[in-house]
């Protein structure tokens, strides 16, 4: 492919890079100078409105895949395409109707501590923690898989070295943003990021209708006609999906996936500690249906105009996987190649883009150092969590404890001898050691990140983050769900659930056609697959909850109906909500 900016193009392109790198650090250090306390580094100090926590959580939401990987896929594929949006959006009901409230009602900082409020904390935590490393993993490559894409595209080249020296500068970015700046700057960054990506969709879409006169019929046809020899085919069922009964059973499990994910990504969970109360949490998850509901819409018209202007084949032709079908657009809506137009609004797309990457690798790096910090490190390694400040306050003051149950025998000052040494007589950690094991995780996650993702360049960032779906919502939802609503569910029962659902989806995923077998796998020069699916959700899934509904059942530990009840008031009053 022939560059697409050069000279004084090039350099803006590059400008509008480093603009939008330098005001994110400016934000991090900004925030990173004020308060690093444990409430503040995991929850930004719970001080966002609802309005701001629906941007964040948009920001979150909307990432790579969704700007980049499911345009890309809408234009390639037509209908089977739109289905990956369809699935991403309708995700946001069970959220606000399942978790939102109650999460935030019965947590403080990640999943486990929901869970540990009814069951044993060690082994849970060291459930939920591993769980939610390894979905904030996958999701992680599929952002820094489409930086490399895009800045490759930008700089005109191909060649796999410019993709990967980009997927390690994006990686030593999202360190900086966590270890400096934590909650408060990275959903500040999220908050211009949403602001930033919503507005650029707006204007491409008024462009593409502009060019068909608004007339959609239109632009499905000529959308059907450059999609490279499918015609009507594009804008029916079954083009990706439904050539076989193996493809429609994939398509069968990546929606299971990415409706039931959602409610189970950690990063998303984590938003909704940023608010002070479980009707802030309810309200924030409206605006991100509105700002998400709006945005998947679009990125329709912008599928089909990638494919009715650009081309299937040209897009096929810059990425194989049509990571870049958003930015192919916007060079031809301002002119074409060469035209002064067409490269300023390239480079103001792909900015965007970049942005939205790194918004979005921020936020889960910090629920994955969260969850290693504050659930493996210490909560199952060391002992238990630290108290905030906050809480302690609350507590001299003679406010009802929000651990109580954890927490046998606490004292007014909530500095009991069993606090002191936690429940297994391991001396608690303290908000300065947890603070300082998040940000050494931060830099080892992001490392481990950025290795796994050199590997993983050839795969669609939609395609990669349905993955990460799955894993959620095979060990995160099916835990969450019982605990909540399951008065019977057992500390056995949990951690069953978490490794029934998390190990079969990744054995499946490594037998499976992503990694061997096909021309786009991780290794196409071996087979070694013998798992059809390319997505694991039909079977983990059903297995994640299996697990846990059995071993509950043949547990020998009966549940705690106290703490189950205080679980049950704390999730649906508030009463005792940190």
């Amino acid at each position: 492919m022939a560059p697409l900016t050069t000279g004084q193009h090039h350099g803006l392109a590059v400008a509008l890079f480093a603009v939008v790198v330098l005001v994110t650090l400016a934000i991090t250090f900004w925030v990173g100078r004020r308060g690093q306390a444990a409430e503040e580094f995991y929850a930004g100090g719970r001080g966002f409105s609802p309005l701001q926590n629906g941007f964040a959580l948009s920001g979150d939401y909307l990432s790579a895949a969704s700007f980049l990987g499911v345009t890309g896929l809408i234009a390639l594929y037509g209908y089977d395409g739109v289905l990956y949006s369809i699935g991403f959006l309708v995700a946001w009901l069970v959220v606000l109707m399942l978790v939102a409230e109650l999460v935030r009602n019965s947590g403080r900082y990640t999943l486990a501590d929901v869970l540990a409020v009814r069951l044993r904390q060690r082994p849970v935590r060291a459930a939920t923690g591993s769980a939610s490393v390894v979905v904030s993993l996958l999701y992680l490559i599929a952002q820094m898989v489409g930086a490399g894409s895009l800045v490759a595209l930008l700089l005109g080249t191909t060649s796999g070295q410019a993709k990967s020296w980009t997927i390690v500068g994006v990686g030593t970015l999202m360190i900086i943003y966590v270890t400096i700046g934590g909650m408060k700057a990275t959903t500040w960054i999220q908050i211009v990021k949403a602001f930033l990506l919503v507005a650029g969709a707006v204007l491409l879409t008024v462009l593409v209708l502009a060019r068909f006169h608004g007339d959609l019929a239109q632009l499905m046809r000529a959308a059907a006609h450059g999609s490279g020899g499918a015609g009507q085919a594009y804008l029916q069922p079954g083009l990706k999906y439904g050539a076989s009964t193996t493809s429609r059973l994939d398509f069968f499990s990546l929606g299971l996936a990415l409706v039931l994910g959602t409610a189970g990504l950690p990063h998303i969970l984590s938003r909704f500690y940023t608010v002070p109360t479980a009707r802030a949490a309810r309200r924030s998850t409206m605006w991100a249906i509105g700002l998400i509901g709006g945005f998947y819409l679009m990125a329709i018209v912008l599928g089909l105009g990638a494919a009715a202007l650009v081309g299937a084949k040209a897009v096929r032709a810059a990425n194989p996987a049509g990571n870049t079908a958003v930015p192919l657009l916007a060079l031809d809506l301002g002119g074409g190649a060469g035209s002064t137009g067409g490269v300023v609004l390239f480079a103001v797309i792909s900015a965007i883009a970049f942005a939205t990457i790194l918004a979005v690798v921020a936020g889960l790096t910090l629920a994955s150092s969260a969850a290693f910090a504050h659930d493996l490190y210490a909560g199952a390694w060391r002992g238990l969590p630290a108290l905030s400040r906050r809480t302690r306050r609350r507590r001299k003051r003679g406010a009802t404890s929000d651990e109580g149950a954890q927490e046998p025998g606490a004292s007014a000052s909530g500095r009991s001898a069993w606090r002191r040494t936690g429940e297994d007589g391991v001396r608690e950690v303290t908000e300065g050691q947890e603070v300082g094991a998040a940000r050494i995780a931060a830099v080892a996650i992001g490392a481990l990140a950025i290795v796994l993702s050199l590997f993983a360049q050839k795969l669609n960032v939609a395609f990669l983050v349905g993955l990460a779906f799955a894993v959620a919502a095979s060990a995160n939802l099916p835990t969450l769900l019982y605990s909540l609503f399951w008065r019977r569910f057992t500390t056995r029962g949990a951690i069953w659930s978490v490794y029934g659902g998390l190990v079969p989806a990744v054995v499946l995923v490594a037998f499976s056609p992503v990694v061997s077998g096909s021309p786009s796998a991780l290794f196409p020069g071996v087979d070694f697959h013998w798992f059809p699916l390319e997505n694991p959700g039909l079977v983990s899934i059903p297995l994640g909850f299996l697990a846990g509904w059995i071993c509950t059942l043949i547990s020998r530990e009966a549940a705690d109906p106290d703490r189950y009840a205080e679980l049950e008031v704390r999730s649906l009053t508030g009463a005792g909500a940190v």
